[in-house]
């Protein structure tokens, strides 16, 4: 099968953009709405926190999916959503609970399935790099966002450490602040929660 794609073409080709404005611009361009994003760092810094909040802003636009895997619809998980206050997206957001892959394979592959989809954590997925390829390959116009464990400031594990390489979107998570590197653009720091960065930051200062 002929895969050869012309300059010409590619110049050509339009793409599903998600047009970030503001903060959320300057850190993370303006990138298209599909492929892998990872994220990544230590409990307690700020991880869910963000995720929320990334979830929040990319409801508009297209549908989001969070897969709790780790944590489940549990207290922590409920404080985490009422924090950020989802209600007001909730006709765009759905909240899946300790959902396995094979069942969200099950979930995308019908009509009207979500958009965007974000996995917390990588770790509870199982997801080796074959089946982690094949998971995004069957499902090209997906965005896939995973959320990882970290050993220092690297993703935990092999298999993480693959889908790092892969990202189109990569962001390390300490102290509060997001740092992302991106194939879009941007690359400033995205503050999660200013007092907790400002007390995290200014105890290292």
């Amino acid at each position: 099968m002929n895969r050869a794609v012309s300059v010409a073409e590619l110049e050509k080709r339009r793409f599903k953009e998600m047009a970030f404005e503001g903060a959320w611009l300057e850190s993370f361009g303006k990138p298209e709405r599909s492929g892998v994003w990872l994220i990544w760092g230590a409990s307690g810094n700020g991880k869910t926190s963000f995720a929320m909040q990334l979830a929040k802003y990319i409801t508009a636009f297209g549908t989001v999916a969070y897969n709790t895997m780790e944590e489940g619809a549990r207290k922590s998980m409920q404080r985490a959503v009422v924090n950020t206050g989802m209600r007001e997206v909730a006709r765009r957001f759905i909240l899946l609970d300790r959902e396995p892959v094979e069942e969200l394979k099950e979930r995308l592959r019908k009509r009207k399935s979500k958009d965007i989809i974000i996995i917390d954590s990588y770790q509870y997925t199982g997801l080796t790099k074959k089946e982690y390829i094949a998971l995004k390959e069957e499902f090209p116009k997906k965005l896939f966002i995973f959320i990882s464990h970290a050993e220092g400031k690297q993703p935990e594990g092999r298999s993480a450490k693959i889908v790092r390489y892969d990202a189109d979107v990569k962001i390390f998570i300490e102290g509060y602040k997001a740092f992302p590197t991106s194939r879009y653009g941007g690359g400033a720091e995205y503050t999660i929660w200013a007092e907790g960065a400002d007390s995290y930051w200014g105890d290292i200062d």
